[in-house]
């Protein structure tokens, strides 16, 4: 009996004890069922998460190179603004520069239009007196020709003869007398035929107080005789003392002031022609009286 009720006790526990065991399982496999939901969740939600991880990285990432990139352009940036800085400071003192040169340059202008204002009026008066001293060369030259055709018109017929010559060169009228009509070779007395010249000459001229008379002798290249050495030691004396002789003519027959005369040698160094030939020497052997304006000591003082 005892036995049979132990049986039994332990066949009922058996049943009774699996009977809970299948609960538990059906309870196990429910909780499974959940937690592998909860893991496929939780791996999907772990998945997104890890995506967000890797998205945010590449972000920041970005965000990590854009930062580089701006700490680069704000070093360039600060870079540029003290270059800016400095380029101003520079044109700054480039402009103090420049407004100094214009200031300069303005006092230089006033300066010179100062001096071209001072300029034209020198100008004008320059252009005044040369208008006047045209006026006045104009009337001296008038007066040079007309003084040149009363010359030449008085003495035509010595002219024609070949006794002289009469030339007007820049408004200076010159009378040159050969001197194969004044003088013998190697003499200073005056021949008969030149006197009758420079008489006539002479008459002409004393019609002209306003004039001087420079009375120049003047030679070939010829040397001094050895015969005639001690009288002219050379061409100079010659020359100076054939002046003379006219000079003292025109003064002692003619009756012209020894005041507008003037006696002067020259030799043989004022030639114009060659002395290589007979006529270019006889050309060069003259007496060359100049007419000039005659001022009065006392005037000209």
């Amino acid at each position: 009996m005892k036995r049979l009720l132990l049986i039994l006790l332990l066949g009922l526990s058996l049943v009774l004890s699996s009977c809970v065991s299948k609960n538990t399982y059906q309870q196990k496999v429910n909780e499974a069922d959940l937690l592998t939901r909860d893991v496929t969740t939780l791996s999907v939600a772990n998945d997104e998460l890890r995506q967000d991880k890797k998205d945010l990285q590449d972000d920041l990432s970005n965000l990590n190179a854009r930062l580089v990139e701006a700490l680069q352009q704000n070093s360039k940036l600060q870079r540029d603004l003290l270059a800016a800085y400095a380029n101003q400071e520079r044109q700054e003192g480039n402009l103090t520069l420049h407004q100094q040169q214009i200031d300069a340059m303005h006092v230089q202008l006033t300066d010179m239009q100062q001096t071209n204002d001072q300029l034209l009026t020198t100008i004008e008066e320059l252009n005044r007196a040369l208008e006047k001293e045209k006026i006045a060369r104009e009337a001296r030259l008038a007066k040079v020709k007309n003084t040149y055709n009363q010359l030449v018109g008085a003495l035509e017929e010595e002219i024609k003869r070949g006794e002289l010559t009469i030339s007007n060169l820049e408004g200076q009228l010159s009378v040159n007398l050969l001197n194969k009509i004044l003088f013998d070779s190697g003499k200073t007395v005056i021949k008969k035929e030149g006197l009758k010249v420079l008489q006539s000459l002479g008459d002409v001229l004393s019609k002209f107080p306003d004039k001087a008379l420079q009375v120049a002798g003047h030679t070939d290249n010829v040397q001094i005789s050895e015969r005639l050495k001690e009288r002219f030691p050379s061409n100079w004396e010659l020359s100076t003392a054939r002046a003379t002789s006219v000079v003292h003519f025109l003064q002692d027959k003619v009756g012209l002031p020894g005041e507008r005369i003037i006696a002067a040698g020259y030799g043989e160094y004022q030639p114009v022609a060659s002395n290589d030939d007979a006529e270019g020497r006889a050309l060069n052997r003259r007496i060359q009286i100049l007419l000039v304006p005659y001022k009065p000591i006392a005037e000209a003082e």
